[in-house]
């Protein structure tokens, strides 16, 4: 996944076709680091017929952005300073141009406004999308930063400062070349950038602007070779077809067709070229969609997603994985004294074996040399030189019971250990999984009611809250072959979906010795087919701990020979007799209802 040059020039191609001519008519800043800009299209524009559009721009650390979208946002009640500049600078200017320096990850918004004097002045909305040193940056036509929405003087960075004042101005520490020269120069200029030794891949994407790993790799793959040369190993010919790849690639752009490649039914990576390095790869799946706008809004929305729900779920991450360890390290200290025990049988038999042999001892003697009765074997036995063989007989004999007492203390302790254990690698398991923030509540609740969360609200920073998203409920699939099939996202819907809704007939899917989802593939009294059971099993994989393996075995029975223990924790089973089938994590084939 990159946001980089290639992406950026077409998405700059795209505001440009889009926003031109367009007026500004609203501006707010919904987040610290982020704007919105509303505009009004001229009549006619390649906007189809829409006569707003929301222009969002983001300079977040780990999601920076600039897009279209539809979305609306709550402004704060009192604007922040830069949001007031931008009003003022930007107001009812009207959009002359969208452009890109180079191939740059930078996008320059050129406007025109008139200022308090009726005097029409130019003025650049320049947002550099660099990861940590993303930045928003407004500057005047003489190219001066009026301001900025981050604020870096030299104590910050010694490169350039942005502060109102300023010139701006892009730098250019990397010494990277510009795609365009490279080009124009032919495969000459290519070979002479190649004649460092250094790895292929990296040597595209660290000396060549706007060029990620991925664009790296995919003129490489393009050009018949692999990602794991070196440019050491490169003839002329190599250098010819990298020169015909990389250019045909960059010609490509302005022809830009959006696209999302998704592995195992998540978002992976995106380009507005047609990746053919992805093209036959088990598990893989592409969609074209029809703006550079629409995918970036589709891409980022799933991962800022998965970024909430972990930024959300840290806490009980935190305090599951504190209890995980916790009751790991109690493990080890039971199976090590479980160990200590293992004597308990010969200390018994050395007292018995002084009980028998004792009559020869006249006192004083450090040890009994004897013949062992059950192996017929001589045997040493270690004695207390003070005492009589009465007393070393007994002395052995509270030893043989002390461990015995620990032995049945510590097995049942053990056992009670074991069983928390894999309680909480399955808490873990299932806030991995969790999508939603009613499924986190549900796992929040059952924390709460095991012991090992206080009542604490998780969206709002362990400040109580009465309006809670409402709790999520199992998932429900229909299989290829039209068959229900019912998914627990945590143990409680583990429990209900198990021992509640599955009837006797049902079959029943988890993941063999390891944490998950329990999977009901509903018969309504019919027999399954084969596809069935293969897709409920994938299910069970993909919904358990071992969804990022390439085969799972996963144990199937029939819901009636599946039991619950009395007393024992949420989502905890056991059965005795049961079916495998080893599969790959998977829920392609299957309708979400």
């Amino acid at each position: 996944m990159a946001l980089d040059g290639t992406v950026v020039r077409a998405l700059s191609l795209e505001l440009d076709k889009t926003l031109t001519d367009s007026h500004i008519t609203k501006i707010s800043q919904p987040e610290k680091d982020e704007i919105l800009i509303s505009v009004k299209t001229p009549k006619g524009s390649i906007s189809e017929g829409r006569k707003a559009i929301n222009v969002c721009i983001s300079a977040n650390p780990s999601l920076p952005l600039v897009h279209m979208t539809d979305e609306k946002k709550l402004a704060p009640m009192q604007a922040p300073t830069f949001c007031m500049v931008l009003r003022k600078h930007l107001n009812n200017a009207r959009i002359i141009s969208v452009t890109q320096p180079g191939m740059e990850r930078i996008i320059i918004i050129t406007c025109e406004h008139m200022n308090e004097m009726g005097d029409l002045v130019t003025v650049k909305l320049v947002t550099e999308l660099m990861g940590k040193h993303s930045n928003i940056i407004l500057c005047d036509s003489e190219g001066k930063i009026i301001d900025s929405i981050k604020h870096i003087n030299a104590m910050v960075s010694s490169v350039r400062e942005v502060l109102p004042g300023k010139p701006y101005f892009i730098p250019n520490t990397l010494e990277k070349s510009d795609p365009a020269i490279i080009i124009t120069d032919g495969n000459v200029a290519l070979k002479k950038l190649l004649s460092k030794p250094d790895d292929l891949t990296k040597a595209f994407y660290t000396r060549i602007t706007g060029i990620s790993p991925l664009i790296a790799n995919e003129i490489i793959y393009r050009a018949g070779l692999t990602d794991i040369m070196s440019t050491s190993q490169l003839d002329d010919n190599m250098i010819e077809a990298l020169f015909l790849a990389f250019k045909e690639i960059l010609e490509s752009i302005t022809d830009y067709k959006p696209e999302i490649i998704f592995k195992k039914d998540k978002p992976k990576d995106f380009s507005c070229i047609h990746l053919l390095q992805y093209d036959g790869i088990d598990n893989m799946s592409k969609k074209s969609v029809v703006s550079v706008s629409e995918m970036l809004t589709f891409f980022y929305d799933e991962k800022a997603k998965y970024n909430r729900i972990r930024e959300k779920s840290a806490v009980l991450r935190h305090l599951t994985t504190t209890a995980l360890e916790r009751t790991a390290k109690k493990k080890s200290i039971q199976e090590n004294q479980l160990t200590s025990t293992e004597k308990r049988d010969k200390f018994r038999h050395y007292g018995e074996l002084i009980n028998i042999y004792g009559y020869e001892l006249k006192g004083g003697e450090k040890c009994l040399k004897c013949e062992d009765y059950e192996t017929g074997k001589e045997v040493t036995i270690p004695l207390d030189d003070t005492k009589n063989a009465a007393w070393n007989a007994k002395h052995y004999f509270d030893r043989y019971s002390k461990l015995k007492r620990t032995y049945e203390a510590v097995t049942v302790q053990l056992k009670d250990t074991e069983e928390e254990l894999n309680y909480l690698e399955s808490v873990l398991a299932f806030l991995n999984l969790a999508e939603t923030e009613g499924e986190l509540n549900q796992i929040r609740d059952e924390l709460s009611e095991a012991g090992y969360a206080k009542h604490i609200n998780i969206k709002n920073n362990g400040k109580k809250k009465a309006n809670r998203p409402e709790k999520s409920k199992p998932l429900h699939y229909i299989s290829s072959d039209g068959f229900d099939i019912y998914v627990g996202k945590n143990n409680y819907q583990n429990d209900w979906l198990t021992f509640k809704f599955a009837s006797n007939s049902d079959w029943w899917f988890h993941a063999k010795h390891a944490a998950g989802s329990h999977v009901i593939l509903h018969t309504n009294g019919e027999e399954p087919t084969d596809k069935a059971y293969e897709e409920a099993a994938a299910c069970a994989a993909y919904y358990s701990k071992l969804r990022d393996t390439t085969k799972a075995d996963i144990d199937y029975i029939q819901k009636k020979h599946v039991k619950k223990p009395n007393g024992s924790k949420p989502g905890f089973v056991v059965y005795y007799t049961n079916y495998s089938m080893a599969v790959t994590p998977s829920i392609e084939g299957l309708r979400e209802v």
